[in-house]
């Protein structure tokens, strides 16, 4: 047997034997989703064994350095322990915007006490991580964010608002983009700090969506004093200070990724076909509308070009040729896509999609995902900015 074909046996014998039964099989919904935090509180012991398990091996995170809590794989073997786990559908021990985003953010830019610090408690799931990125007056054009920073000798001085913070309001720490200097370019005089959010003056303020839940907040930060360093050696700041910018768009390139990868998803773990075949009913094996049929069969080999060019994008970030602008295109046609799934999803269920209450359709939950997949063609970058860079670095069209 090859190195990768023992690892692979041992993993499949480890996942069968560690995996709880009750952490395999497609989740219901948020509340099956393990963030963790200092305030998580698990839905069940079991999904606080599978967490605790997989973070002992390093397999929450598991391309991560061994050192700082990763589990040392290389690409081939991360490859094959999805597999895996999608061979016996388990769940993914823990989601987290620290893994995802900020993660990555300091294993590129951070130093190594800043990595030694925070990289190791977020792969085991102890500090929940949020974004403060967009202003009221800072969306779309981000760097013109007036979220203002002060030195003040021994500490830092924040004044500001963030909006549309994703959880801010159980999270533990911010990662934040300030204004170090107000008379640099726009670009420049940005840094990227790290914010504790019990601190003194920060405080947040819930925002409802149209689909009637949200995970979003304001995030206010009223004369906080963020110290110079957390601990010994311990920089507040990622990256060179006036530098954050560089930071900035190395995290939006993840960010965008993992919002583009929603558009290969299921619903509930099923697809398409399996949704509308519940809802319309087959014809000698075969779904009964056919207008619904010819949509859902695009839109079904779409998805699965769309995973495949995921892989290949995986792959070639993992071979150092980098993501980079490419993000932008993934991210622009997964959030597209993922809004025509659920335009099919509400088609094939007729008037009964529009159900808002009521224990038959989980209390709206697929109406609610529908409104809420609006959403995702803003949040992270806007279709129409993704389109610019597409346009600009991508495809290179001239006066674009």
């Amino acid at each position: 047997m090859t190195e990768l074909e023992t690892f692979r046996t041992e993993t499949r014998v480890w996942l069968e034997e560690n995996c709880p039964e009750e952490m395999r099989g497609s989740t219901r919904g948020e509340e099956d989703i393990c963030w963790g935090g200092l305030r998580w509180e698990f839905r069940s012991e079991a999904q606080k064994t599978w967490l605790q398990r997989m973070a002992s091996k390093g397999w929450t995170v598991p391309a991560w350095p061994q050192e700082y809590g990763g589990g040392g794989l290389s690409k081939d073997e991360v490859k094959i322990l999805k597999e895996e786990m999608r061979a016996i559908k388990a769940r993914s021990p823990l989601e987290s915007f620290g893994i995802w985003m900020l993660g990555p953010a300091l294993l590129k830019y951070g130093a190594h006490e800043q990595k030694l610090h925070f990289l190791r408690p977020i792969a085991r799931g102890e500090i929940r991580w949020c974004q403060g990125y967009s202003e009221p007056n800072a969306g779309s054009d981000l760097a013109s964010l007036q979220c203002k920073c002060e030195d003040k000798g021994d500490h830092w001085l924040v004044n500001g608002q963030k909006i549309w913070t994703s959880y801010a309001d159980e999270s533990d720490w911010i990662f934040v983009l300030v204004r170090t200097d107000s008379t640099a370019t726009k670009h420049n005089g940005i840094s990227f700090i790290l914010v504790d959010m019990s601190a003194p003056g920060v405080s947040t303020k819930p925002i409802k969506l149209i689909s009637g839940k949200s995970p979003f907040c304001e995030t206010f930060f009223d004369d906080v004093k963020t110290p110079k360093e957390h601990s010994v050696g311990v920089s507040a700041v990622v990256g060179e200070i006036n530098r954050g910018w560089d930071v900035a768009k190395y995290l939006l390139t993840h960010e965008r990724e993992m919002i583009s990868a929603g558009g290969g998803g299921l619903f509930g773990g099923r697809g398409l076909g399996e949704v509308a075949a519940q809802d319309v009913g087959l014809e000698n094996g075969r779904l009964a509308d056919p207008i619904l049929r010819a949509k859902i069969a695009q839109a079904e080999i779409d998805g699965w070009a769309f995973l495949l060019t995921l892989e290949r994008m995986k792959d070639e970030a993992k071979s150092g040729q980098g993501v980079g602008a490419n993000s932008s295109m993934l991210k622009y046609y997964g959030t597209e896509f993922n809004k025509r799934r659920f335009e099919l999803m509400m088609d094939s269920g007729g008037s009964d999609s529009l159900e808002w209450e009521g224990e038959r359709s989980e209390d709206g939950k697929l109406a609610r995902s529908w409104l809420r997949t609006k959403g995702n063609s803003i949040e992270g970058g806007t279709s129409e900015v993704q389109l610019n860079i597409i346009a600009k670095r991508i495809l290179d069209l001239p006066n674009a």
